[in-house]
């Protein structure tokens, strides 16, 4: 069986040096996710391109997106990372919960978003017409929904990447659901 690692720094090119570098310095460490993406000489950088782009969703927004996303994909990586962002961007224990499940009682717009999500991953981009006018009608608009296509895409790479290749996750694992109904 295939052991995959992230390299350390002095493995990988100089410019994926000069990322971590960039890395190290804004959150303290170089995540696993990230150093992995180093063994290609641009995928490093392609990738934080996409991730860090200008979006019309506020980060709450898309860390809803990241939830349903990576609990639908099951990767636990990703789960474990935006458990840690979403609490930092306001979410309690129990709302991420919700929202990994494809639901956000606690909030009318952030409940829309995730139904539509869930709806976009479970029927492979073809959302429900219901999912899609509560989209609307709770207030986002085609530019949200360009941008939550975009969001879901660069969850569905990063899930795939570590459900692939399985790397040893570097935040506080992410309980299981209990009664997982997505």
């Amino acid at each position: 069986m295939q052991n995959f690692k992230p390299p350390r720094r002095h493995e990988v090119s100089v410019t994926n040096q000069a990322i971590f570098d960039k890395l190290q310095k804004s959150l303290g460490f170089v995540p696993n996710l990230y150093a992995y993406y180093a063994k290609n000489d641009t995928a490093l950088e392609d990738y934080l391109a996409l991730q860090n782009r200008k979006s019309t969703l506020k980060a709450r927004e898309r860390e809803v997106i990241n939830l349903v996303v990576s609990q639908f994909n099951g990767c636990r990586y990703c789960l474990s990372a935006h458990t840690v962002i979403g609490k930092m961007n306001g979410f309690s224990e129990d709302q991420i919960f919700d929202i990994r499940e494809g639901k956000a009682p606690f909030d009318f717009k952030l409940n829309a978003l995730a139904e539509f999500t869930h709806s976009v991953m479970k029927n492979r981009g073809k959302a429900s017409e219901s999912s899609k006018e509560n989209f609307f009608a709770a207030g986002y608009d085609e530019a949200n929904l360009i941008d939550v296509t975009m969001t879901i895409g660069d969850k569905i790479i990063s899930n795939y990447l570590h459900n692939l290749t399985g790397f040893e996750i570097d935040f506080p694992l992410a309980p299981e659901l209990k009664f997982q109904s997505i």
